[in-house]
């Protein structure tokens, strides 16, 4: 019980029994999860900013800070290309959407669904590059821009290195505060149980648990194909690189936990990359690749792209051959860029695609509106992992990763688990 992630699981069963038997109960507890995932925000920025700095002012040279960053791209490039592969696979061995013989034309765009289509509509393909670049250096931190924040932080770090000597004092208040803010998020975190209570009452008091049931075949298809995703793909990876999967993943069972509950892989970003540094991961690798890992390697949300298209095409009985499929995929190898922590990014990233290739009506997205709660979820679950393998590949791949270190740090962790579930 002195555990956090024993008190999130039973915060995440009552919150589903209390959506469930009194679902207008659960839906007024929306406030309580919205405020949790809002004080989590409210410290990702400062955390991203001051991690990557110090790790880039720890970096013994530039041309080695650049390898990792070409590295870590490159990687998340391949992870991206590789899940949607997966996702395409899937749907079209499985055809959950075959039968469904929806009509495009009576389909009507309302609501959020049709603010999130006309986002992506007006989109363009290339506005992640532009995106990266922030009208206003205090603009970027209070709308939680991530990747404006990592871009900000990058020059930050480079122009600290570069002025040697007078720069170390800010180098060393940049450390202190780091530390600071890593406080408070512990603090905030205590809180973690109360927000998983509040997020996932309101999910199943609004959205019902019936409506897991309307479209069972294709949730059951995501999630079966995200969880192959990561105990195959993922697992593979890990084994090259020398640390177990299944291992990573029970030192992470408190952040699954509060991501599950939450629906947002956000709410863990500071603790994931304090617990990969924690068993040896570099701390200049983590506070690259993580942060610019949930904005460029969203394997969950590549793999929900896909099925997702797919499944609307077999859905309203649109022809789609296995060339547009890939050519859909090279579409999707752009529109799923930069959306981390967007509200409705699935949808806008989707929306984009469809209106993009133009062979898919964009209005299908209606057909799996009610559902998408319950595959966020999965898809920031997906991601979590993703982001966590991806530190330790780019990491081994540098050659600064103590494979053995990082053993013995998750069999320790493990035992001290042990040790309290059996006092």
């Amino acid at each position: 019980m002195r555990q956090l992630y024993v008190w999130v699981l039973l915060a995440i069963v009552a919150g589903i029994l209390l959506g469930w038997l009194w679902p207008a109960a659960g839906v007024a507890m929306q406030p309580v999860g919205t405020t949790f995932v809002n004080a989590i925000k409210m410290l990702i920025t400062p955390i991203v900013f001051l991690t990557i700095v110090s790790g880039i002012c720890g970096v013994d040279s530039m041309r080695r800070l650049g390898r990792i960053g070409i590295k870590a791209m490159v990687y998340f490039q391949a992870g991206t290309l590789l899940a949607l592969i997966v996702g395409l696979v899937a749907i079209n061995i499985f055809a959950p959407g075959e039968g469904v013989h929806a009509d495009p034309g009576s389909l009507q765009l309302s609501g959020d669904a049709a603010t999130y289509a006309e986002k992506g509509k007006e989109g363009q393909w290339w506005e992640f590059l532009t995106g990266l670049v922030p009208t206003s250096a205090v603009g970027a931190f209070a709308d939680g821009n991530v990747l404006q924040v990592i871009f900000i932080a990058v020059l930050a770090g480079l122009a600290l290195k570069a002025v040697g000597p007078v720069g170390e004092p800010i180098v060393n208040v940049v450390n202190r505060l780091n530390t600071v803010v890593f406080k408070i998020l512990h603090y905030v975190m205590l809180a973690a149980p109360i927000g998983a209570f509040g997020a996932m009452a309101f999910t199943i008091g609004k959205y019902g648990i019936s409506t897991l049931t309307s479209l069972g075949e294709l949730i059951a298809v995501f999630y079966g194909t995200s969880l192959f995703f990561v105990v195959v793909i993922l697992g593979a990876i890990c084994a090259v690189v020398g640390v177990n999967l299944l291992r990573l993943l029970g030192y992470l069972r408190e952040e699954f936990l509060i991501v599950l509950g939450t629906s947002s892989s956000e709410s863990v970003l500071p603790r994931l990359m304090d617990k990969l540094v924690r068993i040896g991961v570099p701390r200049d690798v983590v506070g690259l690749t993580v942060p610019t890992g949930y904005s460029f390697n969203l394997d969950g949300s590549s793999i929900y792209l896909s099925l997702a298209a797919v499944y609307i095409a077999q859905a309203t009985d649109t022809p789609l051959s296995i060339g547009g499929q890939i050519g859909m995929l090279a579409v999707m190898l752009l529109t799923s860029k930069g959306s981390g922590g967007v509200t409705g990014a699935g949808f806008i990233a989707l929306a984009a695609t469809l209106s993009t290739m133009g062979t898919v009506p964009a209005a299908g997205i209606m057909l799996i509106f009610g559902i998408d709660k319950f595959m966020s979820e999965c898809r920031a679950l997906t991601n979590l992992a993703g982001n966590s393998v991806a530190s330790l590949v780019v990491a081994r791949w540098e050659g600064v990763l103590d494979v053995g270190k990082v053993r013995r740090a998750l069999i320790s962790e493990r035992q001290k688990a042990a040790d309290l579930s059996s006092a």
